[in-house]
Protein backbone atom coordinates (compact mmCIF):
# COMPACT_ATOMS: atom_id res chain seq x y z
CA UNK A 1 0.00 0.00 0.00
CA UNK A 2 3.03 2.36 -0.34
CA UNK A 3 3.06 4.53 -3.31
CA UNK A 4 6.41 4.91 -5.32
CA UNK A 5 6.74 8.56 -6.94
CA UNK A 6 8.34 7.95 -10.62
CA UNK A 7 8.20 10.33 -14.01
CA UNK A 8 5.57 9.04 -16.62
CA UNK A 9 6.95 7.70 -19.47
CA UNK A 10 5.26 11.12 -21.40
CA UNK A 11 6.87 13.37 -19.44
CA UNK A 12 8.97 15.76 -21.24
CA UNK A 13 12.12 15.13 -19.54
CA UNK A 14 11.82 11.46 -20.37
CA UNK A 15 10.66 12.43 -24.08
CA UNK A 16 13.18 15.12 -25.62
CA UNK A 17 16.28 13.35 -25.10
CA UNK A 18 17.02 16.84 -22.63
CA UNK A 19 19.61 16.48 -20.05
CA UNK A 20 18.97 17.00 -16.08
CA UNK A 21 21.45 19.34 -14.70
CA UNK A 22 19.80 19.62 -10.85
CA UNK A 23 17.34 18.37 -8.34
CA UNK A 24 16.30 20.16 -5.37
CA UNK A 25 14.22 18.70 -2.83
CA UNK A 26 14.06 22.54 -1.08
CA UNK A 27 10.39 23.35 -1.73
CA UNK A 28 10.72 26.82 0.19
CA UNK A 29 12.94 28.78 2.78
CA UNK A 30 11.68 26.50 5.46
CA UNK A 31 10.69 23.03 3.75
CA UNK A 32 13.25 20.74 2.63
CA UNK A 33 12.21 16.96 1.61
CA UNK A 34 15.59 16.47 2.05
CA UNK A 35 14.73 17.34 6.36
CA UNK A 36 12.12 14.37 6.38
CA UNK A 37 13.05 12.09 9.47
CA UNK A 38 10.86 9.45 9.85
CA UNK A 39 10.66 6.60 12.59
CA UNK A 40 8.96 3.52 13.73
CA UNK A 41 6.30 1.61 12.38
CA UNK A 42 3.31 4.42 12.62
CA UNK A 43 6.35 6.21 10.53
CA UNK A 44 6.53 9.44 13.37
CA UNK A 45 7.99 12.46 12.08
CA UNK A 46 7.25 12.12 8.04
CA UNK A 47 5.88 15.27 6.45
CA UNK A 48 2.46 15.31 5.65
CA UNK A 49 1.80 15.77 1.81
CA UNK A 50 -1.28 16.85 -0.17
CA UNK A 51 -2.05 16.06 -3.87
CA UNK A 52 -0.92 19.60 -4.53
CA UNK A 53 2.47 19.31 -2.57
CA UNK A 54 5.94 19.77 -4.21
CA UNK A 55 7.80 17.08 -4.05
CA UNK A 56 10.88 18.40 -6.02
CA UNK A 57 12.70 20.71 -8.37
CA UNK A 58 13.98 19.40 -11.91
CA UNK A 59 15.99 21.62 -14.38
CA UNK A 60 16.97 20.47 -17.26
CA UNK A 61 19.67 21.65 -19.69
CA UNK A 62 17.71 24.41 -21.88
CA UNK A 63 16.63 25.71 -18.52
CA UNK A 64 12.95 24.75 -18.54
CA UNK A 65 12.28 23.71 -14.46
CA UNK A 66 9.65 21.07 -13.96
CA UNK A 67 7.52 21.07 -10.46
CA UNK A 68 6.91 17.12 -9.20
CA UNK A 69 3.80 17.32 -7.40
CA UNK A 70 2.73 14.21 -4.94
CA UNK A 71 -0.41 13.63 -6.79
CA UNK A 72 -1.93 11.39 -3.74
CA UNK A 73 -2.50 12.47 0.25
CA UNK A 74 -0.45 10.55 2.41
CA UNK A 75 3.09 10.55 4.86
CA UNK A 76 6.72 10.95 2.67
CA UNK A 77 8.43 7.96 3.71
CA UNK A 78 11.35 8.87 1.44
CA UNK A 79 13.15 10.48 -1.08
CA UNK A 80 15.53 9.36 -3.24
CA UNK A 81 18.75 11.03 -2.79
CA UNK A 82 20.85 8.83 -5.14
CA UNK A 83 19.32 10.98 -7.66
CA UNK A 84 20.94 14.30 -6.29
CA UNK A 85 24.43 13.10 -6.68
CA UNK A 86 23.54 10.97 -10.12
CA UNK A 87 20.30 12.74 -12.24
CA UNK A 88 20.97 10.26 -14.75
CA UNK A 89 19.38 7.82 -13.52
CA UNK A 90 16.29 9.89 -13.17
CA UNK A 91 16.11 9.17 -16.78
CA UNK A 92 17.57 6.47 -17.61
CA UNK A 93 15.79 3.88 -14.99
CA UNK A 94 12.77 6.46 -14.20
CA UNK A 95 10.85 3.44 -12.79
CA UNK A 96 12.94 1.62 -10.61
CA UNK A 97 16.63 3.64 -9.74
CA UNK A 98 15.25 6.94 -10.73
CA UNK A 99 12.17 7.39 -8.31
CA UNK A 100 11.66 10.55 -6.68
CA UNK A 101 9.94 9.53 -3.42
CA UNK A 102 8.01 7.10 -1.86
CA UNK A 103 4.69 8.14 -0.05
CA UNK A 104 2.56 6.00 2.59
CA UNK A 105 -1.37 6.79 2.10
CA UNK A 106 -3.62 6.80 5.12
CA UNK A 107 -5.14 3.35 5.32
CA UNK A 108 -8.28 4.36 4.87
CA UNK A 109 -8.06 6.35 1.25
CA UNK A 110 -5.45 3.65 0.12
CA UNK A 111 -8.41 1.43 -1.49
CA UNK A 112 -9.97 4.62 -2.99
CA UNK A 113 -7.31 5.60 -4.20
CA UNK A 114 -5.63 2.40 -6.22
CA UNK A 115 -9.74 1.84 -7.59
CA UNK A 116 -9.21 5.69 -8.95
CA UNK A 117 -5.65 4.67 -10.74
CA UNK A 118 -5.87 4.10 -14.04
CA UNK A 119 -4.66 0.72 -16.60
CA UNK A 120 -1.42 0.43 -18.40
CA UNK A 121 -4.01 0.83 -21.39
CA UNK A 122 -6.45 3.57 -20.13
CA UNK A 123 -2.96 5.55 -19.86
CA UNK A 124 -2.03 4.86 -23.39
CA UNK A 125 -4.84 5.89 -24.86
CA UNK A 126 -5.21 9.09 -22.51
CA UNK A 127 -1.58 9.83 -24.29
CA UNK A 128 -2.93 9.16 -27.53
CA UNK A 129 -5.60 11.17 -27.75
CA UNK A 130 -3.18 14.24 -25.97
CA UNK A 131 -1.21 13.84 -28.76
CA UNK A 132 -3.70 13.77 -31.14
CA UNK A 133 -5.18 16.86 -29.84
CA UNK A 134 -2.10 18.67 -29.73
CA UNK A 135 -1.28 18.27 -33.69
Amino acid sequence: RICVITLAEAHPLLQSGKTITSINYQISANCSRLQNKVSGKSKRGAQFLTELAPLCRISSSDGEEYTIYSCIRGRLIEVNENILSNPAILQEKPSTEGYIAVVLPKFEESKSITQGLLTQKEYEEVLLKRLNSSS
